[in-house]
């Protein structure tokens, strides 16, 4: 089982590195070169995935003592899955299952009794088979490139 972390500002850069890491060796298999573009250059610029650090609850999936960052995910505001990204070379370890149980416990304790996300067709499988289910299909443009995604919730059981 991966180890987890809570994630901090100091690890923006790192979680940068993991985001862009995942879009190019991951979504070329799912996505157009041009789709994979825009989604690298557009992602996370300037100062929102600092904001969503700063506002959400962030946690990393490590290598090593901690030390590099192979996966990370977000819950931002307590009823959202809004990041969820491994790098290429660590991917289909358990990091994002184990990542995404981790913040379902963590968003039930905060009372919320059900969750949702924006997920690729990276990641809808994963979802999928943690018991999420699509509640519908979004068009929508990153950098003027034209993309669909899947809104996706799931009801979380008290206790």
């Amino acid at each position: 089982m991966p180890s987890l972390r809570p994630l901090a500002l100091q690890d923006l850069e790192a979680v940068r590195e993991v985001y862009r890491d995942a879009v190019l060796s991951l979504a070329p298999q799912l996505y157009s070169p041009e789709q994979v573009k825009a989604w690298a250059e557009v992602g996370l610029q300037g100062s929102t995935l600092e904001t969503i650090l700063q506002q959400g609850i962030g946690l990393a999936s490590c290598s090593g003592a901690g030390e590099v960052i192979e996966a990370f995910a977000v819950l931002e505001p307590a009823d959202r899955i809004s990041l969820l990204y491994c790098r290429g070379r660590a991917s289909r370890q358990g990091r994002c299952t184990a990542l995404l149980r981790a913040l379902e416990a963590l968003a039930r304790g905060y009372g919320s009794r059900r969750l949702r996300t924006e997920a690729s067709f990276l990641s809808r499988p994963l979802f999928e088979r943690e018991g999420w289910s699509v509640d519908w299909i979004e068009e929508l443009s990153i950098g003027s490139v034209p993309f669909r995604r899947f809104r996706m919730v799931k009801d979380l059981p008290s206790g």
